[in-house]
Order: C-alpha cells, then sequence, then structure tokens
C-alpha cells in the first residue's frame, strides 16, 4: 500500500553578489510589508488580502503565498499579533530548482522576482542528509512533489524551506483491524512522551521518557531572553543565546521522536496513535513576547518528527481527539481525576483505583484508534497550518477485557530524559 508523506528540505544560499543580496532583502522587507498591511486591515478572505498586497511590487508566488496565509492567521491562529521575523512565502510555482554535479555548489534555486526577466539564479548548500530527496525533487520522473517554500534571513546568511510530498509504502496490515496493535503517544510536561502498546486490548510494557531536561531548558530560555532584552542587548545576542536553546531542544526531541518509533516497532503491526493539537498552542502563556518564541518548540513539534519517523520507517500513523485522555478511566470509560501524575477512578466497580496519568493516557489515545476508519486524517501535503481537528473519533465504551496487573506510580519508574 503507498500512501504518502511529507518533509521539510533545508538549504542554506551560497553567499550571494552584493547586487542579488540587495534583491533578497528587498523581497524581504517588501513581503514582510505587505503582510503587515494585510494582517492590520483585518483580511479574513483571499479577496481582502489580495486587494491591499496586489500593489506591493512582489512576484507572484509571493502574493499567492500572502492571499492563502493572512487569512488563516485570523481564523486557524487566531493571531492577535505579528512576529517580526517572519519569513518569505513562496507558493510551489517558486519551486524550480536545477541540479549539475559539474558544479561546485550541486543544486540551485531559481529566485523569483517582480516583473519580467528579473529572476536569478543562486546556489544551495544543502543538508547532505536529505540528497536523497533533492534529487528526487529534481528529478524528471520524480515521485516526489513541492509544496510551500519558506525563505528566512539569519544573521548573515540566509536559509531556504521547502516542504516536499513523496510516496511512501505502508504495510497492508491495516484491513485487519483486529491484528494491529494500536500504539499511543501522549506528550506533556512531566513526562516529555508516554507511550503504551496495546496488546488485544491489554496495555503493555509503557515507555515513559521524562520531560524535566526539556522544561529546565524552557524555562532557563525564558529568563535569559527576558533578561536580554531588558538590557537591551544587541539582536546578534539574543538570537544566538536563542539558536542555543532551540538546538539543545531539537536534540532531545529528536531523540524521543527516535525512541517512540523504536518502541513501536517491538511489537507486532504497530499503528502509532497521536492527539490531534491543533489547539495546544492556547494553554501556553509565557507572556506577549516570549510565546512568540516558544511556539517556536510546541508540543506539535515533536508529534510531526515522531510522524516523520514513522513514515520513513513504513508504519502507519493516525490522529485522534485529545479531549479527556488524561482523565478518563482506560478500563471502563469514566472521567476520574488527576493529580499530578497520578490518576484516580471514581467508578467503584472498576478495578482500576489508582494510575500512573500519562499511561492512562497513552492507553485512552492508542483505543481511539477507530476501526472503522473515523480517526482524524493527515493534514494535507504541503498545508503547514495545524490540523483542523474537524473530524471526530466516536469513543465506543470499552468492551471487556481482561484484567492485567494494576500499574501503581511506583512501578511506572521513568527512563531516563532524551536529553541525557
Amino acid at each position: 500500500m503507498t500512501t504518502t508523506t511529507t518533509k521539510t528540505l533545508e538549504a542554506t544560499l551560497a553567499p550571494p553578489t552584493a547586487h542579488k543580496e540587495r534583491k533578497l532583502c528587498d523581497l524581504l522587507d517588501t513581503y514582510r510589508a505587505g503582510l503587515h498591511e494585510a494582517f492590520e486591515a483585518g483580511c479574513e478572505t483571499m479577496t481582502a488580502t489580495s486587494e491591499v498586497v496586489t500593489p506591493y511590487d512582489l512576484p507572484y508566488q509571493a502574493k499567492a503565498a500572502l492571499c492563502n496565509y493572512v487569512p488563516q492567521l485570523h481564523g486557524t491562529y487566531d493571531a492577535q499579533e505579528l512576529d517580526d521575523d517572519h519569513p518569505v512565502r513562496l507558493t510551489n510555482q517558486a519551486a524550480e530548482f536545477d541540479h549539475s554535479p559539474e558544479r561546485d555548489y550541486e543544486f540551485t534555486w531559481w529566485v523569483p522576482q517582480p516583473g519580467r526577466g528579473t529572476n536569478f539564479w543562486v546556489p544551495l548548500r544543502i543538508n547532505p542528509a536529505q540528497e536523497e530527496l533533492w534529487h528526487a525533487l529534481v528529478g524528471e520522473e520524480s515521485e516526489a512533489s513541492a509544496g510551500q517554500l519558506r525563505l528566512q534571513r539569519h544573521r548573515t546568511s540566509w536559509r531556504l524551506h521547502v516542504t516536499v510530498e513523496y510516496p511512501v509504502e505502508e504495510p497492508d496490515y491495516e484491513s485487519a483491524d483486529d491484528d494491529v496493535t494500536p500504539v499511543g503517544f501522549d506528550i506533556g510536561e512531566a513526562h516529555l512522551l508516554a507511550g503504551c502498546a496495546c496488546e488485544q486490548g491489554t496495555p503493555t510494557d509503557p515507555l515513559l521518557i521524562t520531560g524535566g531536561r526539556a522544561r529546565h531548558l524552557r524555562k532557563e530560555m525564558f529568563m535569559t531572553l527576558k533578561r536580554l532584552q531588558e538590557r537591551d542587548a544587541a539582536e546578534w545576542r539574543i538570537d544566538e543565546r536563542f539558536d542555543h536553546y532551540q538546538n539543545a531542544l531539537t536534540d532531545i526531541i529528536e531523540k524521543a521522536s527516535r525512541r517512540a518509533v523504536e518502541y513501536a516497532c517491538r511489537f507486532e503491526k504497530p499503528v502509532l496513535v497521536l492527539e490531534d493539537l491543533s489547539d495546544i498552542r492556547d494553554e501556553i502563556d509565557y507572556g506577549e513576547w516570549m510565546n512568540r518564541r516558544l511556539h517556536a518548540w510546541a508540543f506539535a513539534r515533536l508529534q510531526q518528527r515522531i510522524e516523520d519517523k514513522a513514515r520513513e520507517a513504513g508504519l502507519p500513523v493516525r490522529y485522534v481527539e485529545p479531549s479527556y485522555t488524561s482523565q478518563t478511566c482506560h478500563e471502563c470509560g469514566h472521567v476520574g481525576y488527576r493529580n499530578g501524575d497520578e490518576f484516580r477512578c471514581t467508578n467503584e466497580e472498576c478495578w482500576v483505583s489508582e494510575y500512573h496519568a500519562d499511561i492512562n493516557a497513552a492507553v485512552n489515545i492508542a483505543d481511539r484508534q477507530d476501526p472503522w476508519g473515523e480517526s482524524l486524517p493527515l493534514k494535507p501535503a504541503g498545508d503547514d497550518i495545524s490540523r483542523d481537528g474537524s473530524a471526530c473519533d466516536s469513543t465506543a465504551t470499552p468492551t471487556e477485557q481482561s484484567h492485567p496487573r494494576q500499574m501503581t506510580l511506583g512501578e511506572a519508574g521513568s527512563e531516563p530524559s532524551a536529553g541525557s
């Protein structure tokens, strides 16, 4: 069975000439000016956005991207303000690349500019780990297709991100619903990741990855950047420290996502089940300025890496409704209550008295993998907007299950942090 997945290709533009550098800066400045005017005008439709951005001296690929993006800022994101560092967004019509092994920089990009005859080529330094996909993207008979492009200036360099959709082989066992092993994953603060497989309806050998290291880094990042801002530190110093923390957090995310997929692969016919976290950002509040930076590594970032690695391993991924997963008893379905790491079931007839809350949530997530195909679909290829959550799984009344030995808090010892 063939399905499609998406990945973001990364490249750094080779140092451009002074003339090309000026054109890139003009493109970025003009795009941001159009973005801010359309946002502040409250444009909620593509037509309204088009009326605002049409006079701007931008390539049509940038104007088309703005017409899609600004309404989503107001609708999907419910954004109240704009980050000053927005990248230039371009539609997939700007994805014109060339490859030649005879050049020092084998890959080049045809940078779109307003007007005719103004585009120019710029060499790219690609991520070596993504070379195969870059070749697939520029090949004449390639099955990979480009989505949205984002161009960002980072101090003295320029970075290009290209969303690519490509086919992957999924196992053909999904139709045999009784034979698959749903593996649910819960992402949180105390424990960065809790995973649990349900073999024949029974929670089996859970995985716990502590979130202490990530929590410490985010708190330290918040305090450090806040102090630098209060002292009117140079922008390059703030960016340097921000990049330091982001790299450390990225390392934690990469290790945790790898362990999640390795855990799922231990079971027969695994199906990874994740929560739809479209609205998770609304629950995090560190103040307006810091929210913009912390949201760059929201929980969805860890989810995305789990999905990417699962797809690369040929494992199916499904999304489910997240409501009450940590407050519902996985055995009887009654809503109990959570106190820290502890979940307590309020149903006197249920064998569950106390249970590890994050593992309980992971089991509920796994159980919501709907065998009738009503789990939430993946986000469309090339769309970097969060899943809309419009679909809803049906949480059926739990079937009669065998009673595994109850897992208490003391027995659910956390494994070492992914960042250690």
